[in-house]
């Protein structure tokens, strides 16, 4: 009897475990706050990072909308988008509803999006530019834009095309950039290993869901994302790296102690 009973409470846990990974942690959304710089007199510049929405069947405009409550919260200056909007338009669209949750995203100074893999799969390359523009994002496809800040300090923010389905040329991202401080928006992190030598502050990658699923000795590696997986790196040349772990869910729709995340940078230049 004690046998059973411990094989009985091993199978409760684990179906507790399994329950938790696709019915909880899948929409308890965390929001990382980070400080960049060195603290002044000035007030700091607010980013938000969002990456890896992957709109489906489990995932809906719904949950977005809750997304965009937290965003509004924190009242950020900027907001970035770091690509996978749906996990496969063709099965998911149309995108009516996500278009009006995108747009009710508030921002200042801008709201600034790229490429992932997933925009161009599922005939999504068709759709989503029209999608970010109707929400006022910018997209930003191997191209940059100068924010001048009240401090009179100047901020440029590039974008890479996708580097697995798009045609990423970092040369043209950065040709019309004069600033003192410099944000690349990638959707693969690994590609942060090319930008280390081009005197930029700042990359911000997706992609990797931070691994989704993690156990020990287990862990999903995405291509591109072999050797950056989660939060910050610090690279030569003072170059940081962040890994955001993204709010969807794609190939199986659980997390498993990588909750959906929102990131908050304040900085300071």
């Amino acid at each position: 009897m004690k046998k059973r009973g411990i094989i009985y409470l091993l199978m409760l846990i684990l179906v507790g475990l399994l329950f938790y990974a696709f019915k909880i942690e899948p929409k308890r959304i965390v929001r990382h706050h980070y400080v960049l710089g060195k603290k002044n007199e000035q007030k700091p510049l607010r980013i938000v990072q969002l990456s890896d929405i992957h709109i489906k069947k489990d995932y809906t405009s719904d949950q977005l909308e809750k997304i965009v409550a937290k965003v509004n919260d924190e009242q950020p200056d900027i907001i970035v988008f770091t690509g996978d909007l749906f996990d496969n338009y063709a099965k998911y669209g149309p995108a009516e509803a996500v278009t009006s949750a995108l747009g009710n995203l508030s921002a200042p100074l801008g709201k600034f999006a790229v490429w992932g893999n997933h925009d161009y799969g599922g005939a999504a390359s068709r759709v989503y530019p029209e999608i970010l523009a109707a929400a006022d994002f910018q997209l930003l496809e191997n191209s940059g834009t100068t924010i001048t800040l009240a401090n009179q300090k100047s901020l440029y923010i590039a974008g890479l095309d996708d580097s697995l389905l798009g045609n990423a040329s970092i040369s043209a991202a950065l040709q019309e950039r004069q600033s003192d401080y410099t944000i690349v928006l990638t959707h693969e992190p690994d590609t942060a290993d090319h930008l280390i030598d081009q005197d930029i502050q700042l990359v911000l990658a997706g992609h990797s869901h931070g691994g989704q699923i993690r156990i020990p000795f287990f862990s999903i590696k995405n291509t591109l994302a072999k050797n950056y997986e989660k939060g910050f790196y610090h690279l030569a040349n003072d170059t940081t790296l962040y890994v955001n772990s993204g709010l969807g869910t794609t190939k199986i729709s659980a997390r498993f102690r990588v909750p959906p995340e929102i990131a908050i940078f304040d900085l300071y230049l």
